[in-house]
C-alpha cells in the first residue's frame, strides 16, 4: 500500500474508495476482483481551505471492502482514514473517531458531506440491507448504486418517482423493495411491451416472490403484473385490494391526472407506491407534479400552487431561484442518476438483451408460416437451402412486425411487442437528447421506423440505406454528428455497419437479430471507436419464444442453426433434419401465452 493512501466510505454509492491525495493511482494489496478505476468528487484539503474536485483512485465494492479490510494487517504506513477503518471493520463494537478523509464523499447536492456518524450508519445499514437480501433469496447482487438506491427508497416511507438512467437497474431496485416485505402482495402496473421482462426478472432473481396475473388471487409473497390497458378496462379489481409495494412502470405514461388511468391509480391502497421512469419532465414540469402527487399525495403541494411557485417562475422566466427550490424539494421524493455519476465501474460499452412479447398477431403468422413451410415440404439439395433461408427470412420479418411481412405501411402500434418496447425505450432517448442509432437488416423496416417517429414525435429522422447517393449518405452523418438534426439515426445494418464515425450516440439499438454477431459488431462499432469519450449502451431486441431467441443463443455458442446459415454449404444446412429444424423454429411455451 503506498504511503498516504486514503479510504474513504461513499454512501451514495454504497461502495468504498482508495484514493492518494497526490491524484495518483494509488497501489494497492484490495481484492483484484474487487477494485476498478474511477473518479470521484470528494473534499479535499486545498491551500487551507477545503474545496470539492475529482480524485482518481479505485473502487471497492461494499462486501468486498468489509472482507479486505478484516482480512488485512495494519501497516506503519497507513493513513488515518486506512487505519481507522481498518480497526472498525475488525472490531465493529470499538468507538473510534473518524477522520475527515473517511467520510469526505460529498452529498447529493455536492455541497456538503456527511457527518461521521451518518456515514457509520449508513455503512451499517448497507450491510444489512445486503445481508437482509441475501437471507431472502434475492439471487442478484445488486451494484453499489443500486443498493444505495434501494437504501434511498426504503427511506421514504409513502413513496417515491425511481428516475435512473436507462440501463442502471430500475427493474431490479424495485423487485429488491418487494423483497423487504414477504408479508405482503405487491402490484405491477407497465405497458403490455415490458410485462414478460419483469415476471422474467422476479423469477430468475426471486424465488420467494412468486408472480400472479390480474385475475389470479393475490397473496402474501405475490407479485400481480398487469398493464395500463387492463387498470382502464378493469379499475375495481386493483382498487379493491390492499397492497404492499405498487409500482407504475414507465409512469409518464399516466401522468395526465385528468384521465381515467391515472385516477384509478391514485385510488389503488398500497403501502408504498414506486413510479418507474426515466423521464419524470417527459413535456413540462407539470408531469413531474402528477407523478409526485401519485405516489406521495400532497408532498409538492396542489397543483395549482405548484404550477404558480414552479411552473411559471421557471418555464416561462427562467427562474434559477425557483429551479433550484424545486431542486431541493423534490430530492426527498425523486431519485434521478446518471450512467456518468453512479457507474463509473460499467464498462465502456455494455450489451444488454431485451426480450419483447409476440402479439396474438404475430403468433398467428408465425405459425402459419411454419405449417405452410412444413407441409409443402422443404425439398432437398440446393432448392431446401433456399427453401429454408426464405422461411427464416419470413419468420424473421414477422418477429419484427406484421406490417413488414405484409406490406402494409400502417397501423404499427401494438402489432408488434417490438416494436412498442422500442416506442417505450425512445421517449426516454428523445428526452435525454443522447445519439441513439437504430440498426435494421430491412429496407422496409427501416421506413416503416422512420415514419412512425415522424407521425408520434414531429421528428423527421433520416434514415441512411443502401439506396442514397453518396452526398446524401454523407450529409446525414454530417448533420448527425454536428448535433444538427433529430438525436435518433435509423440504418441499414448492411449499408452503414461500417466504414462511419457516429460518436455522437451513446445508445445503439439493434431492432433485429443478424446470423453473424460480427455484423452487429461492427454496427456498434459506429458509436463505439475512436472519438467516443462516453460509455456506449447497445441494446439488442428480440421476440422472446421466437426464431430470435435461437439466434441469441448461437451468437454465444457460435455453432447450430448461425453457423449453417452463415456457411452457405449445402451440408450445413442439410445437417438439420425436417424435425430438428422445425424444433429450433416452433414458438416456445414462452411465445404461447
Amino acid at each position: 500500500m503506498t504511503p498516504g493512501t486514503q479510504l474513504t466510505y461513499l454512501p451514495d454509492r454504497a461502495s468504498w474508495f482508495l484514493w492518494s491525495p497526490q491524484s495518483t493511482a494509488p497501489e494497492s494489496d484490495a481484492p483484484a476482483g474487487a477494485a476498478v478505476p474511477a473518479t470521484m468528487r470528494l473534499a479535499i484539503p486545498d491551500g487551507g481551505e477545503i474545496v470539492a474536485r475529482e480524485v482518481s483512485g479505485l473502487e471497492v465494492g461494499l462486501r468486498e471492502g468489509r472482507a479486505w479490510l478484516r482480512a488485512r494487517r495494519p501497516a506503519p504506513q497507513d493513513s488515518d482514514s486506512l487505519r481507522t477503518w481498518t480497526r472498525l471493520a475488525r472490531h465493529a463494537e470499538v468507538a473510534a473517531p473518524l477522520p475527515v478523509a473517511a467520510h469526505c464523499a460529498l452529498s447529493a447536492d455536492g455541497a456538503h458531506i456527511h457527518t461521521a456518524g451518518a456515514t457509520t450508519g449508513r455503512l451499517r445499514d448497507a450491510l444489512d440491507l445486503a445481508d437482509s437480501l441475501s437471507a431472502a433469496g434475492l439471487t442478484a447482487t445488486l451494484r453499489g448504486y443500486q443498493l444505495a438506491g434501494l437504501q434511498w427508497l426504503t427511506g421514504r416511507e409513502r413513496g417515491a418517482i425511481l428516475a435512473d438512467d436507462m440501463g442502471l437497474g430500475k427493474t431490479i431496485q424495485a423487485i429488491a423493495l418487494m423483497l423487504q416485505q414477504p408479508g405482503s402482495a405487491h402490484l405491477v402496473i407497465c405497458p403490455t411491451s415490458v410485462s414478460a421482462n419483469w415476471e422474467r426478472e422476479i423469477t430468475r432473481h426471486t424465488p420467494g416472490l412468486r408472480v400472479v396475473g390480474h385475475r389470479e388471487e393475490p397473496r402474501p409473497g405475490t407479485v400481480t403484473i398487469t398493464t395500463y390497458a387492463r387498470l382502464r378496462r378493469d379499475p375495481g379489481r386493483l382498487t379493491g385490494l390492499r397492497w404492499g409495494v405498487a409500482a407504475f412502470d414507465e409512469a409518464q405514461q399516466i401522468k395526465n391526472p385528468r384521465t381515467l388511468a391515472y385516477r384509478t391509480a391514485k385510488a389503488i391502497p398500497a403501502g408504498y407506491r414506486l413510479a418507474i421512469t426515466g423521464t419524470p419532465v417527459e413535456n413540462e414540469l407539470g408531469d413531474l407534479w402528477a407523478l409526485g402527487d401519485l405516489v406521495s399525495p400532497g408532498f409538492l403541494g396542489t397543483r395549482r400552487r405548484f404550477h404558480d411557485r414552479y411552473v411559471v417562475p421557471i418555464q416561462h422566466r427562467g427562474s434559477s431561484t425557483a429551479a433550484d427550490r424545486l431542486a431541493a424539494l423534490t430530492g426527498d421524493l425523486v431519485l434521478r442518476r446518471t450512467k456518468t455519476e453512479v457507474a463509473p465501474e460499467l464498462p465502456p460499452r455494455e450489451v444488454i438483451d431485451v426480450a419483447c412479447t409476440i402479439t396474438a398477431e404475430q403468433r398467428r403468422l408465425y405459425e402459419r408460416a411454419l405449417t405452410e413451410a412444413f407441409d409443402t415440404g422443404l425439398g432437398s439439395g440446393a432448392a431446401r437451402r433456399t427453401t429454408v433461408l426464405a422461411l427464416l427470412t419470413r419468420l424473421k420479418q414477422i418477429c419484427n412486425h406484421p406490417a413488414l411481412v405484409l406490406g402494409e405501411q400502417g397501423p404499427l402500434p401494438e402489432r408488434s411487442g417490438k416494436f412498442d418496447r422500442l416506442g417505450d425505450m425512445l421517449d426516454e432517448v428523445i428526452h435525454t437528447g443522447t445519439g441513439c442509432l437504430i440498426f435494421t437488416q430491412y429496407t422496409a423496416m427501416g421506413r416503416l421506423l422512420a415514419a412512425d417517429l415522424a407521425d408520434r414525435h414531429g421528428l423527421t429522422v433520416p434514415f441512411l440505406h443502401g439506396g442514397l447517393r453518396p452526398a446524401a449518405r454523407n450529409r446525414i452523418v454530417e448533420e448527425f454528428q454536428a448535433s444538427e438534426g433529430p438525436s435518433i439515426l435509423v440504418l441499414s445494418l448492411r449499408a452503414a455497419g461500417f466504414g462511419l464515425n457516429l460518436t455522437r450516440a451513446t445508445t445503439v439499438v439493434h431492432y433485429d437479430r443478424w446470423w453473424n454477431p460480427a455484423v452487429e459488431d461492427q454496427a456498434s462499432d459506429r458509436a463505439h471507436r475512436i472519438g467516443q469519450d462516453q460509455p456506449v449502451t447497445i441494446y439488442t431486441l428480440r421476440t422472446a419464444g421466437t426464431v430470435e431467441d435461437h439466434i441469441a443463443t448461437m451468437h454465444q455458442r457460435k455453432r447450430g442453426l448461425a453457423q449453417a446459415a452463415l456457411s452457405g454449404g449445402e451440408a450445413d444446412l442439410l445437417a438439420l433434419d425436417d424435425d430438428e429444424l422445425y424444433d429450433i423454429l416452433r414458438l416456445s411455451p414462452q411465445a404461447q401465452r
